[in-house]
């Protein structure tokens, strides 16, 4: 058996190693912009919003917000170039981390009212502000054309 990886504590010391004079920052916000759902669940255009990628990112190519069409799900996504425990776990099941497929499960059951047209892909950058100033600015553009009421975040 495996133990869990200790990230927070593993990149304060890879910091520290690089000779960094600052640790590492986890975003932390107080006010977090939720708000309540207008209409119910079962009347509601659910968008997904996974962390992995439609394409294969190069180690240091610079991420960037894509998308995929949530009408033909996806075989394969592109997760290596990701930081995931590897030795403990796998992702051979894209609906573990992009589950269109229980989405569609739960619209046909009548729980959600519909599935966006599009997935979208939110690049894992380590950095707090261009993941405000600029990625979240995209997801958000991309589920608004797609007039989604209610996204889900898969994180993997």
């Amino acid at each position: 058996m495996t133990k869990p990886v200790a990230y927070i504590e593993k990149t304060r010391r890879f910091y520290e190693a690089q000779g960094f004079d600052q640790a590492y920052e986890y975003a932390s916000y107080d006010d977090v912009p939720f708000t309540q759902p207008v209409k119910p669940l079962s009347r509601s255009k659910v968008g997904l919003v996974t962390t992995a990628s439609t394409y294969h990112r190069a180690d240091l190519e610079p991420r960037k917000v894509n998308k995929g069409s949530a009408e033909v799900i996806p075989s394969w996504l592109f997760t290596d170039d990701l930081s995931w425990d590897k030795d403990a776990t796998h992702t051979d099941d894209v609906n573990s981390f992009c589950p269109i497929t229980s989405l569609q499960t739960l619209e046909s059951k009548g729980v959600v009212g519909s599935i966006a047209e599009h997935f979208v892909c939110a690049p894992t950058e380590y950095s707090k502000r261009s993941t405000i100033d600029h990625d979240a600015g995209e997801v958000l553009s991309i589920l608004q054309q797609d007039e989604v009421d209610i996204a889900v975040l898969v994180p993997l």
